[in-house]
């Protein structure tokens, strides 16, 4: 196997990480509001993912390097053509953790409402903007044959990506309702979650099942075997963690939630291989993992940084999530 085969598989396991660990990040912002009814309960639930809610998007960060040293041109076409989008997605991520941090720094309830608020909307776009990006990865973008994208922030925004964002959405909200059934130690909390997760888990399954079948014609991901193979095993793997969460199986339905978003987030990029931005104006106007990279010394250098420096990360948010392991109770919660 190729360096460059290699460094897209791992900047693949990246966005499969942040999509699993900063999904039930944003899934509990958005479901804040809703399912906790005063400050305390609000409190509660924030103090479930305040531990890691910073070393979760570390995985977006590296992501963003790992393109940019390996794949050059990918990352300058990438953040060029989606320059706005990808702001919009910083400025929630600053938004929302900014809120995380100060939301209780006042004693005034109007301050902490407004915050609450901010942290749900910001975590709803965030989700949204990230179902849209990689609902355009799959159709492709106006690619010329200089590598730049031609279109414009509009140009994103179609019926099939928007309901890629809605996808999205719904994934992470069903996923932070799995994390705090987990991690709440409020029986009144977790009722009122539960009652939620089974709605957000049927209207997932409909989502999903409508997304696929729409990129099935829509794009040319889901032709390979391979991708078709990832996104059955994903389908399954989504089923069963909705019926084990009406079944109140916490524990293995929040495991089935972790393989259905690392089987179609494996989909997605297995579909698009070799391509890392599809050209909807030239198919060879596509970048590859091979038009697209850094030079096989760079691709080298990074293998050996790489393999000595992740597995040391690894480990020390293995060991957070360790640390801060048990249920967040209204004794946990300071002011």
């Amino acid at each position: 196997m190729g360096l460059n085969i290699l460094w897209f598989i791992l900047v693949t396991i990246l966005f499969i990480g942040f999509f699993f660990l900063e999904g039930f990040d944003y899934g509990v912002g958005m479901l804040n509001p809703l399912v906790a009814k005063n400050d305390t309960e609000r409190r509660i639930v924030l103090n479930t993912f305040g531990p890691f809610w910073d070393g979760n998007e570390v995985w977006l960060l590296t992501a963003g390097g790992a393109i940019f040293a390996a794949f050059p041109n990918w990352y300058a076409t990438l953040f060029s053509g989606f320059y706005l989008a990808l702001f919009l997605v910083l400025l929630t991520l600053i938004v929302r953790g900014v809120g995380i941090e100060v939301r209780s720094k006042k004693e005034s309830q109007q301050w902490r409402n407004t915050w609450d608020i901010l942290i749900a909307v910001s975590s709803f776009l965030s989700a949204f903007l990230w179902g849209v990006a990689v609902s355009n990865l799959m159709t492709g973008v106006p690619i010329d044959s200089n590598m730049q994208f031609v279109g414009s922030f509009f140009t994103l925004l179609t019926p099939f990506t928007i309901f890629g964002g809605v996808v999205f959405v719904l994934l992470f909200a069903f996923h932070g309702s799995l994390f705090l059934k987990l991690k709440v130690g409020s029986t009144v909390v977790v009722d009122r979650v539960k009652a939620l997760a089974d709605k957000l888990g049927f209207a997932l399954v409909v989502a999903v099942v409508i997304w696929v079948v729409w990129a099935y014609f829509a794009t040319g991901i889901y032709q390979s075997l391979l991708a078709v193979v990832l996104v059955a095993v994903a389908a399954v793997a989504l089923i069963a963690s909705v019926v084990l969460q009406l079944k109140d199986k916490k524990g293995f339905s929040f495991v089935a939630m972790f393989l259905t978003i690392l089987f179609v987030t494996a989909s997605v990029f297995a579909g698009m291989f070799p391509n890392v931005l599809i050209s909807t104006l030239d198919s060879s106007w596509s970048l590859t993992i091979y038009n697209a990279s850094s030079s096989p010394y760079t691709l080298k250098v990074m293998t050996v940084v790489a393999l000595t420096l992740v597995p040391i990360v690894l480990a020390y948010q293995s060991w957070n999530y360790y640390v801060f392991r048990k249920r967040v109770t209204a004794k946990d919660v300071e002011y």
